[in-house]
């Protein structure tokens, strides 16, 4: 079972990429943020088109996120965090897919450091850290796929002190991941490859791509159920070089079983 986590950036606009990725990699189960795409505007019929069901959870210019399943549709279990009924905006979703729980997250970016953006973003954090616990309780095989915007480590970055004060890597938020993991957690991605340097984002501006000047972001969390299913993780670079690509790139684990 190879489950995905991909940031579009604006689904409708990378959706040449993105039906030749899933074409290419034929994943099973793909968790996509940063739709920028109300509802209505989500291109179920496109991706139909190539083998996938769909579940999402849109909003309109921001955010949005989906859960994707090869020859069947997710069964969805939550959209939206718990924690704050006034949250409107579209950052979470979860389904069922092949007996695993998937969620689906898009962390907020944070910055300015010194707005309440970077508030949200810690607040959102908190009621991620208590709701994962809950799903830790449950003994039950989840992953938590997506857009974290945190590099947990100075090696999830280049030039790291460049990025001090940052929403991404200031230590409020490091140490926020590390609280999550520390509930038991695997960062798939990481455990499989301790020491090399592996990104999944590269700025569109000042060559990033072509100089590896990147940040590891998105990230896959294994509870203590799956985590002995996993056998291989990586990075789908080739999509980052793509024409009219994201500034993501794909990071996929192989499940057995």
């Amino acid at each position: 079972m190879r489950v995905a986590t991909y940031n579009v950036n604006g689904i409708n606009g990378r959706l040449p990429v993105l039906l030749a990725w899933l074409e290419a990699t034929a994943p099973d189960v793909v968790c996509l943020q940063e739709l920028k795409a109300p509802d209505e505007k989500f291109p179920a019929a496109a991706l139909e088109a190539v083998g996938y069901g769909a579940i999402w959870h849109g909003q309109k210019s921001w955010n949005g996120v989906a859960i994707l399943a090869r020859g069947s549709t997710p069964a969805e279990t939550r959209r939206g965090l718990p924690g704050n009924r006034d949250d409107v905006q579209s950052r979470y979703i979860e389904a069922v897919v092949q007996g695993v729980a998937v969620g689906c997250l898009y962390l907020p970016n944070g910055n300015p450091v010194d707005t309440p953006k970077f508030e949200y973003k810690l607040a959102w954090f908190a009621r991620l850290i208590d709701y994962a616990a809950e799903l830790i309780a449950a003994e039950i095989p989840v992953v938590l796929a997506g857009d974290y915007n945190v590099m947990p480590t100075e090696k999830d970055v280049y030039k790291p002190e460049r990025w001090t004060n940052d929403a991404l890597f200031r230590a409020e938020v490091r140490d926020a991941f590390a609280s999550l993991v520390g509930q038991g957690w695997t960062d798939a991605l990481r455990h499989l490859h301790p020491d090399e340097t592996i990104y999944t984002f590269w700025d569109y501006f000042r060559n990033a791509f072509s100089r590896d000047a990147g940040l590891r972001i998105d990230h896959l969390l294994l509870s203590p159920s799956l985590a002995p299913r996993l056998t291989a993780a990586g990075v789908d670079r080739s999509a980052r070089a793509m024409e009219k690509t994201s500034d993501h790139a794909p990071v996929w684990i192989e499940l057995t079983g």
